[in-house]
This record gives structure tokens, sequence and C-alpha cells, in this order.
């Protein structure tokens, strides 16, 4: 079991939440810059939708009041809309009211007070699904064995990133709106998609960069105590030992969140 030393940051979706740590992802680009400072947790479960995703939430989320060796949650991001977005026909199709309303119970399962779950000091983030390019999925698809039929339309996921603006607003938690910029990259032509996702479903790496930029921009406007230049590491600069010995060191508890405490004897 690993000591509670540094608080952690959750990253909670889909397929594209999973891969976050492929394609320099956000997974990956989260864990560089917040090396020595927070542990960032991938739970991303690949083919979910919310609906199946909300009870492995209340399964991972710690309850209150909280055990002294669970790390604090700094930041959740949440980002599903992918696979509830899918038609009638797949397993995985969730209505668009249902994924509102599974939204808000994530939201509200840390943001409420009267939740087994809440945690006043965990900042959440929603994420928009980006958009799909039905002719490169489609091709994707039909080229499976046996093919199978399009899933997916551009008009109904975008109805799905549009709901995630409105939960957020609702709840009072910030979005990334990840559409409108991947939309815009793309010069609003769905083939050209293509330059951001590799199977017209999936982020390459040009895509997870889009993410990555609106999600920081979003911690950074929303949240600036959590930007990583204002935050100390949990144990010292190797400088620290220029100024004090090895003892002084070993007789220091180091904490979350930087600054020190006195060792247990």
């Amino acid at each position: 079991m690993a000591a509670n030393i540094q608080d952690t940051v959750i990253l909670f979706g889909d397929s594209l939440t999973e891969g976050s740590w492929t394609h320099n992802g956000i997974g990956a680009r989260l864990t560089n810059r917040y090396s020595r400072k927070w542990d960032v947790l991938n739970r991303g479960l690949s083919g979910y939708n919310t609906e199946w995703a909300l009870p492995v939430l209340r399964q991972f989320l710690a309850k209150v009041p909280a055990q002294p060796l669970v790390p604090q949650v700094r930041l959740l991001v949440i980002w599903f809309g992918a696979n509830d977005a899918v038609l009638p026909h797949s397993p995985q199709h969730v209505t668009i009211a249902r994924f509102g309303e599974n939204l808000r119970t994530m939201v509200r399962l840390v943001a409420s007070p009267t939740s087994s779950h809440y945690a006043p000091d965990t900042k959440i983030v929603l994420i928009t699904p980006p958009p799909v390019n039905t002719v490169q999925r489609g091709a994707n698809l039909a080229g499976r064995e046996p093919p199978l039929e399009l899933d997916r339309t551009f008009e109904r996921t975008r109805e799905f990133a549009e709901e995630v603006g409105r939960v957020g607003q609702s709840e009072g938690v910030p979005v990334v709106d990840v559409w409108t910029p991947m939309w815009e990259a793309a010069g609003k032509e769905e083939k050209a998609l293509e330059g951001y996702l590799y199977d017209g479903l999936h982020l390459n790496e040009a895509g997870y960069k889009i993410v990555w930029e609106a999600l920081l921009a979003t911690i950074r406007k929303n949240f600036a105590e959590l930007d990583k230049d204002g935050m100390e590491y949990i144990f010292p600069h190797w400088s620290y030992f220029l100024d004090h010995s090895l003892d002084e060191f070993k007789a220091t508890q180091w904490v979350c969140g930087g600054g020190a405490a006195a060792a247990d004897a």
C-alpha cells in the first residue's frame, strides 16, 4: 500500500479517457505537468456510457468521513458523451435526457453536502465529446468482420456536447468545450476531422493537443490555485540539501500540498 503523500487528479470517462496516456494525451500531459505534486489517476472505461459508469464512480470515490490513508482528490475531470450518443440500435445508447441526469448525479455525488461522497475541496471539470467523423467511422466499421453499420451521427454527437454545456451551467461547473475548437480547426468540414481522429471517433495526438489546451485554459481561468506554477513539490528541490542535513530531512514528514510536519517518532 502506498502512503498518503500526494493529492490526486482523477480522470473519469470512456475510451477517450482510458487512452489519454497514448498519443501524448491529457493524462500524459497532466502527469508531466504535476510531477512530484499530484498523482494523476486514470479511471477511463472503454465502451462505457454514463449509465454503466455511474455505479463505478460510487465505488471508487471515498465516503465521508474519509479514511486517513485516502489521498484528497484535488481535481475530478469527467468526460463522457461519445458512447451515450450512439444510435438507438446500439446497446450503448442513452437518451439525451438520461445522459444529462447521469452527469448531474456524478457532479452532485461530490458537490452536494447531503452526499456520502461529499468533498467540498474537490474541483470538478466536465469535458464535451469531440465531433465524430462519420465518413471515417463508417469506413472503419464497414471494414470489420463481420461488417458493422454506422452507429453515430455528427448532429447527434453535437447535441450531446451541447448537453454537457447545459449541465455545467446548471450545476455551476466549468465545461471544457472541445467540440468547437476541433470543428473550427477542421475548417468546419467533417472529412477534415481525420486530422484529429484516427478512426473517426478516437483522438490522435493533434486531437488530444486541442483537448489539452482547452483543459489547461479552463483550469487557469477557474481554479488558479491549481495551476502548477504556484504549487510546491511534495518533497523539496534537491537544493534543500545545500542548507539542511540528511538528518533534518529524515526528521521531517512531508505532506500533501507541499510543506512539512514533524515526523512520527
